[in-house]
């Protein structure tokens, strides 16, 4: 059985620096180890916000080390600075407009800032990757989705649907610990 490779990219000019410590590779660290109960290996990476590094490191996960799912942190407002979309969609194949719309939906149900994120999911080669934003407790937000005061699903979370994309995308099957995140697969 091969074991899933997952790719995490914090990307933060002021956390490279060493101005804060970065906590998004911890936070989804730790959520990943939490919600899949299969075996998975990671890669990390704590880059600058810059398009040409962005693209390189996304393309050395994916085409070098093999990676089956990358995750980039950050990078996705408005502002100049923020070109992980623009990263993204350069070294993609294929977009996954879904993912994108999903994402801003679910923060929708935070901060009616959620409008400005550019988020982008995309396929290159066999590899799925996907732009989440850059606050830890939007992560988990976006990965979850939204309850109802009775713990009942409001809005699907992006990770339910992520394992059965990597099937069709022929990569290690992965299983979700449903506590966490339930995953959808068609009958």
């Amino acid at each position: 059985m091969n074991t899933t490779k997952i790719g995490l990219v914090s990307i933060s000019d002021r956390a490279y620096q060493g101005v804060y410590q970065d906590k998004n590779i911890p936070i989804l660290t730790t959520w990943l180890n939490n919600a899949i109960i299969t075996p998975f290996q990671l890669e990390s990476y704590l880059i600058p916000d810059k398009q040409k590094l962005i693209e390189t490191i996304i393309c050395k996960l994916v085409d070098k080390h093999n990676c089956h799912l990358v995750l980039t942190i950050g990078g996705t407002g408005p502002t100049e600075k923020d070109v992980t979309p623009d990263a993204t969609l350069k070294i993609a194949d294929r977009e996954i407009p879904g993912l994108g719309e999903q994402m801003r939906q679910i923060g929708l149900q935070f901060v009616p800032t959620a409008l400005l994120s550019r988020q982008v999911a995309v396929i290159r080669n066999r590899s799925l990757i996907i732009n989440l934003p850059g606050q830890p407790k939007s992560i988990k937000e976006t990965l979850e989705g939204s309850r109802d005061q009775e713990g009942n699903v409001k809005i699907s979370g992006i990770f339910t649907c992520i394992p059965y994309c990597l099937d069709l995308l022929k990569n290690p099957r992965i299983e979700t610990n449903p506590n966490i995140i339930s995953s959808f697969r068609p009958k």
